[in-house]
Parts: structure tokens; C-alpha cells; sequence
């Protein structure tokens, strides 16, 4: 069986920061390319932040080969609506930034990616960001929201190992 090298982008939205994750991999070995987070000024408005969002997501897309998208599904709170509607805004811009670079968009919702990294859908932040930085071997603890980015590309990478096991059978 050959090995193809894949890179994932993982995106973790929000309107204060968007965590994001490049991460190469060959459907056995993975490694870290590139982490970090997009911070739209909490000054601007919204409509600017999402613009802001939509640029570094399409910066990334331009910078690097990326073959698949990864985003974090949205949680709805019924005690304050209006979050879950400004964070369906900023994953509708990066869903637009992968579909003009015509990149395929997979989406797991968050206690399915913190089971993938740590075992446990319901890890703290803190957690996920420990079992990162040991995964992925990095020299200090990524920010909090690149860590969860990271976390989605462990979640795509163990889907798709599954996929390919039960397709050889």
C-alpha cells in the first residue's frame, strides 16, 4: 500500500480568536506544519471580524497545499442564542474561504474531537492542550484554541485511518 501525504487544516471559529492547525499526513505518520491563531480586534465590528477571519483562513489556504478543511461543528446554547449565531457567522466564513479554493469541509462536534485527542468528551481546555503538545511532540503548550484546531485534525486523521482499514477489507 502506498502512502499518500496528506495536509489538514483544522479550524477551531470564534469572533475573538480562531485557533487553526496544519498538520501533514500520510494516513500512518502525523506532524505539526503550522499552529496558531487569527485575533480580529474585539474593537471592530462583527461584520469586519468575520471579514478578518475569512482572510487569515484564505492566507492559509494560499500558503499551504491544503487537501482537507476540518471545523468545529457548532453548539448551540439555549441561555444565550446570540453566541451560537455570531459563531455560525464566523464558520460560514470559513467554509467560503475552503469552497472558493474548492477544499473538502469536514465537521465533528466538539466532545467527538476531545474523545479523539484525549480519550474523554468532556476534557478541559487544559487537557486537550497537554495531549497536544505530547501527540504532536511540540516544544511548549499551543494557546488554548490552536490546540482544539489541532485536536480536530487528530479526529479527521483517526476517521479517515478507520474509513481506510474497513475499504481494504
Amino acid at each position: 500500500m502506498t502512502k499518500t501525504l496528506k495536509t489538514i487544516l483544522g479550524i477551531d471559529p470564534g469572533t475573538r480568536i480562531t485557533g487553526y492547525g496544519i498538520v501533514s499526513f500520510d494516513g500512518f505518520n502525523f506532524s505539526a506544519l503550522d499552529y496558531g491563531c487569527i485575533r480580529p480586534p474585539a474593537s471592530l465590528k462583527l461584520s469586519d471580524r468575520y471579514f478578518i477571519i475569512y482572510e487569515g483562513i484564505a492566507h492559509l489556504l494560499e500558503k499551504h497545499a491544503i487537501d482537507a478543511l476540518v471545523v468545529e461543528t457548532q453548539f448551540a446554547s439555549k441561555a444565550n442564542p446570540q453566541s451560537g449565531i455570531k459563531l455560525g457567522m464566523a464558520r460560514g466564513a470559513i467554509i467560503i474561504a475552503a469552497k472558493k479554493y474548492q477544499i473538502p469541509i469536514y465537521e465533528y462536534p466538539p466532545t467527538q474531537v476531545k474523545l479523539a485527542a484525549v480519550g474523554y468528551g468532556h476534557a478541559s481546555k487544559h487537557q486537550v492542550q497537554a495531549m497536544i503538545q505530547n501527540q504532536f511532540r511540540l516544544n511548549q503548550m499551543p494557546p488554548p484554541d490552536a490546540a482544539d484546531a489541532l485536536a480536530l485534525t487528530l479526529c479527521y486523521m483517526y476517521s479517515h485511518k478507520n474509513k481506510q482499514a474497513f475499504s481494504e477489507l
